[in-house]
């Protein structure tokens, strides 16, 4: 989107000449992809910060009321929330890039399947160079799933979608009854934090061995992460068949009353999650299982709402770069957490309090938003975007203007 324009509804995008077949962007799409990196940041930015978080402790180095109440806020605010936002957008996408290769007159499904295959490959890459907590190969594999789900109504999407929801919060809710717990022992799970703190103070050797030995802790994490990913994509699916964010006009009371439950009932999950402790906590993480959709469906609300106000617009409008090229900012935010943390770059790992890596993210989301306008102002896509397309069309495709 044109970060100049004043409307934010349905827009014409820089990258689809005449004849192409690709349809309107939808400005209000990208600005909550723009948004929900926000979100994403904040919560990620602490396994960069420090290796206590990867083992679900807190870093004994940062124990004053300060430190304990950020990390609280964002327990309370953002985690398990804004993967659900970025999950839901997936599967919204989905419903367009069908109806685009409908135009083009093209396969979907081939050229679908290639655009996974890529990115899972890059989500790999990813994960051993740069963050083992990546979520790219995990939407390439659930991608398959929504492929072959492409073909359900929105109203059985959604019930299927509710049902997995329920399951995953039956089969951790039986765990937390039986007494289970994800740290059985906290002295030990502190003392593989300090080793990991360690490991990834070091080069990029010891950065890599760090990231490799994290990966079976991160791919038993995705079973109860993937599931919920894959119960958001299918609500994407469903709202994008009823086209729900091309025009959100006629939904102004819809949007309202999500805000009414969603807030109340959200909130109430988050700080019973958050008071817990966290995702170390299995009662509290099936009450963030359960209520986090509604408190992210608020947020979206919220946000859909303030597009539409008098000055909404330019919000969504300096959101909205950002988010037409949110695969490149999503790695480049790892390559910062990286540059800045690690031993590769400053090796500030476990020497930051949680506010200043708070406000280091909220500084890096400021750069990526100025950068995602000032490259999109000359070139057609991000460009990771543009690698990915030029692989998904098996054709070198025009990236400049």
């Amino acid at each position: 989107m044109d970060p100049s324009t004043s409307s934010v509804r349905v827009e014409p995008p820089a990258h689809a000449p005449a004849g192409t077949g690709e349809g309107p962007r939808i400005g209000d799409l990208d600005a909550l992809r723009g948004f929900a990196l926000l979100g994403i940041l904040v919560v990620n930015i602490a396994f960069f910060a420090s290796g206590y978080p990867f083992h679900l402790v807190p870093d004994p180095s940062y124990d004053s009321w300060l430190d304990q109440v950020t990390r609280w806020l964002v327990e309370l605010l953002f985690t398990m929330k804004f993967y659900l936002l970025f999950s839901f957008l997936f599967g919204y996408s989905f419903t367009l890039q069908i109806d685009s290769a409908v135009r083009r007159g093209v396969a979907f499904a081939p050229r679908f399947r290639r655009r996974l295959a890529g990115l899972f490959v890059l989500g790999v890459l990813h994960a051993v160079l740069l963050f083992h907590g990546d979520i790219l190969t995990t939407y390439a594999l659930l991608g398959l799933v929504l492929l072959a789900a492409r073909g359900l109504r929105p109203r059985t999407a959604s019930t299927l979608a509710g049902a997995l929801l329920g399951l995953v919060a039956l089969v951790i809710a039986l765990a937390a009854v039986r007494g289970g717990g994800l740290v059985p022992d906290p002295t030990i799970a502190a003392d593989a934090g300090a080793r990991s703190t360690e490991a990834l103070r070091g080069g990029l050797g010891s950065v890599l061995v760090e990231h490799l030995r994290a990966m079976p802790a991160m791919i038993s994490a995705l079973l109860v992460q993937g599931p919920l990913a894959l119960c958001a994509f299918l609500v994407g699916l469903a709202a994008g068949r009823v086209r729900l964010l091309a025009d959100v006009t006629p939904h102004r009371l819809l949007l309202r009353r999500v805000q009414w439950v969603g807030y109340p009932v959200g909130l109430a999950g988050a700080l019973v999650f958050a008071v817990g402790g966290g995702t170390a906590n299995l009662t509290g993480l099936v009450l963030s299982i359960v209520t986090a959709p509604l408190l992210m469906a608020a947020y979206v609300a919220t946000a859909l709402r303030a597009f539409h106000t008098g000055r909404g617009p330019r919000l969504a409008a300096v959101l909205a770069p950002a988010g037409r090229m949110a695969l490149s900012n999503y790695l480049g935010q790892s390559v910062a957490g990286v540059l800045i943390f690690t031993g590769v770059g400053f090796g500030l790992v476990g020497r930051v309090a949680p506010l200043p890596t708070l406000l280091i993210a909220v500084a890096i989301y400021g750069g990526q938003l100025a950068f995602s306008a000032w490259w999109l102002a000359r070139f057609r896509y991000g460009p990771v975007e543009w690698l990915l397309r030029s692989w998904t069309d098996a054709r070198r495709v025009p990236l400049r203007r």
